[in-house]
């Protein structure tokens, strides 16, 4: 039982859940810094941060300007190389290990001799022999203007929600169909198992508490009242609340349909942002704007847009590309300047999608890793329409047939066997192909994203995006879960599937995908258990006592919009102190380094031994760049030098600069010179930006 909770615990509660994870340690930090200094026979290499084109699964194919610093003291030589490297990388730390390089082509505008071939032979030697270290902050924010286009997934269910409005402080209580109850062990009472709040009845009376305060009702459905005397032996089971009663009561509004609960103190307050264009709604956790120009409104849940004319609808889907140009002029720093990741083409949605692509990965021990699967009775499998697949649908684990074998996934690693009840064993190799044509309209589609990249007879090299984790790129922007509704598996065990509505998902750049469920924050947090275990035979799931609070971070205290996207000046608001006294920030979190799942771990080491780690040297510059045509460009000040004959230069003006003739107005010819070298300036402006923006990201 306990393993089938821990990997409902990963597959349906854990993705809503991506929230804070460790902030970087001093080491780290400088660990990650550029440029980075290799050993070599002929001198000193020094690499400055890669300028990455692309990322296929582990596979990172990137440009990087470098010098050799000869031992005789003479002038340094700079060259352009482009590299392919495998990645590792560790999302908690915020850290990638670029190993196993290989470089592919090599310029070098400081030497055009017979010395060419000489620096080449130094230089891929060298760079294959070590590894090297760069935070996933600047690695995302570089990407986000590279080359590589980030394909829109196609399939997603882009109907909205019930969306329910309340003027008055108010809790969802979101039954998942309708409401089931199972008797708690040595009691008298029973407990709602398909919500995720705390719900029992007893003799036609149904109770729901917070831990702090309680609440009776006549229906599971309400209407609901406060009470200040519940039953004694009710209260006995269930642990004090964290926090005291407020001073205003929510009210509890019901729900057995994938269903949103846009709250306010009071009526809409709207205020104008900057500009006036747009007027966005003050008191309420829900991003909610109004365009002045058309008159129209939005919501944004779950990453995506709704418009209407009023509360009462119809709401409508908009992509992100298709937004009022207002919603791009958004300022960064403003109370909802933290909805720029979920507009297509901003700065913080094109590094969201960027990050998107990049994996986290793991090297598992074969010996160390082990799943055990439960199935409620004899396994029972269902074919995925349009594909050969079958996944079992009596267990909270995730397990495929293929082609007469069976495939689970258990936190993010692929196990095999020739068996549904197993033995299993981590799979070396799956049939990926007949893997990737689940559709999303499956409860099992987030395993697509789940690979198998490399093995030896020790370990297995694995890794996933954050599709496994139910987060996808739809046009431009992040979306949170596939909009499908996936019905429950109901027999002597109750197994919910993982949903896209009901706890007001939100996107923040700084932590992830994180709850926005206004006052539900204590009502989630109460963890009761019933005093009975499971009770009645079923599992619970995510649903009565499996929930895991200790792991979430939900908004409390006064609903604001900025408590739960705003990314400008309230970074204070994100940070916080974990129980052994380290600190944790905006990381997004890694599966892989979870206590329970450590040991299985093989960790970098054991995958690099022989490669020499690059040392970092941040006293000098990191302001190098390389052309995508070879050039070695340097930043100074607001003007660009280029690398030419052992010398820097004034780039040539480009053509798009002139006026025809040569003239600006001025009386000044400034048509370029033969001998002086030319850069594109907009795409070296672009990758100086990024870099310069990764590096401020990694330091807040």
């Amino acid at each position: 039982m306990k393993k089938v909770m821990s990997s409902y615990w990963t597959r349906v509660l854990l993705p809503l859940a991506i929230l804070v994870g460790s902030a970087h340690a001093i080491a780290q930090q400088s660990a990650v810094d550029w440029p980075q200094e290799i050993a070599a026979d002929e001198g000193l290499i020094v690499v400055y941060q890669p300028q990455p084109d692309n990322l296929e699964g582990n596979r990172l194919s990137a440009r990087a300007a470098m010098s050799i610093e000869l031992k005789d003291g003479s002038e340094p030589i700079f060259g352009a190389m482009w590299i392919s490297a495998r990645i590792e990388t560790d999302h908690s730390n915020d850290i990638a290990t670029i190993s196993d390089v290989r470089v592919t082509r090599v310029n070098w505008p400081d030497s055009k001799d017979n010395q060419e071939q000489r620096f080449t032979q130094v230089v891929e030697a060298a760079v294959a022999e070590s590894s090297m270290t760069i935070s996933l902050t600047q690695l995302s924010s570089a990407l986000a203007v590279s080359e590589q286009v980030q394909k829109s997934l196609e399939n997603l269910n882009t109907e909205p929600p019930q969306l329910l409005f309340r003027e008055e402080l108010a809790v969802l209580l979101l039954f998942d169909g309708k409401p089931r109850f199972t008797p708690i062990d040595n009691s008298d009472y029973e407990r709602a198992m398909n919500t995720p709040l705390a719900v029992a009845r007893k003799k036609g009376k149904y109770y729901l508490t917070s831990g702090s305060l309680w609440y009776v009702a006549d229906d599971a459905l309400g209407p609901w009242r406060h009470t200040t005397n519940p039953p004694a032996d009710l209260v006995a089971m269930v642990p004090a609340g964290e926090e005291p009663a407020p001073a205003a009561i929510p009210a509890i509004v019901t729900a057995t349909e994938p269903t949103e609960l846009i709250v306010t103190q009071g009526k809409p307050d709207w205020s104008s942002l900057e500009g006036g264009k747009l007027l966005y709604v003050v008191n309420t956790e829900t991003p909610w704007l109004r365009d002045l120009a058309s008159g129209n409104m939005y919501l944004q849940l779950s990453g995506r847009w709704f418009r209407s004319r009023s509360e009462d609808g119809p709401w409508t889907f908009v992509r992100s590309d298709k937004l009022p140009q207002a919603f791009s002029d958004i300022p960064p720093a403003s109370d909802i300047g933290g909805v720029r990741s979920s507009v297509a083409g901003t700065e913080e949605a094109n590094e969201a999608l960027a990050q998107a692509q990049i994996p986290q990965t793991a090297a598992i021990k074969r010996d160390e890793a082990q799943l055990a699967v439960e199935y409620d009775g004899a396994p029972q499998f269902e074919r995925i329409e349009g594909t050969d697949v079958t996944y079992a649908v009596n267990t909270g684990a995730q397990v495929l047939r293929i082609d007469g074998k069976y495939y689970a996934v258990d936190e993010g690693v692929w196990f095999v066997s020739g068996d549904a009840k197993g033995p299993w064993q981590v799979a070396d190799s799956i049939p990926q192909d007949k893997i990737a044509e689940i559709p999303p309209t499956s409860p099992v589609y987030n395993t697509t994203f789940v690979t198998v990249y490399d093995a030896t007879p020790e370990v297995v090299y694995v890794g996933y995006t954050p599709g496994y984790l139910w987060s996808f790129p739809y046009y431009g922007v992040p979306v949170y879960g596939t909009g499908w509704y996936y019905p429950p598996y109901w027999g002597g065990y109750y197994y919910p599937r993982t949903p896209t509505w009901g706890f007001h998902v939100g996107y923040n750049p700084w932590t992830g995908w994180n709850f926005g469920v206004s006052w539900g924050g204590p009502f989630f947090r109460v963890g009761v258990s019933w005093g009975g275990g499971w009770g009645g035979g079923c599992c619970g799931g995510w649903y009565g006592g499996g929930y895991r609070h200790n792991d979430i971070n939900i908004n409390t205290g006064d609903i604001n919009i900025g408590n739960n996207i705003n990314v400008g000046n309230r970074r204070d608001k994100l940070a916080d102190v974990r129980r052994d006294g380290s600190l944790r920030d905006g990381g997004h979190r890694n599966l892989y380094d979870r206590p329970q799942n450590r040991k299985r771990n093989a960790g970098p080491a054991n995958r690099d031994s022989l490669a020499k780690r690059a040392k970092s040297n941040p006293s000098r510059a990191n302001n190098v760049f390389a052309g995508r045509d070879g050039q070695v460009a340097r930043k100074t000040g607001n003007d660009w030098q280029v690398r030419d004959n052992r010398q820097w230069h004034q780039p040539a003006t480009p053509a798009a600069d002139r006026l025809p003739g040569g003239d600006r107005g001025h009386g000044i010819d400034r048509t370029p010179m033969p001998q002086r070298p030319q850069i594109n300036h907009s795409q070296m402006n672009r990758e100086f930006h990024a870099r310069q923006r990764g590096n401020f990201r990694r330091r807040r």
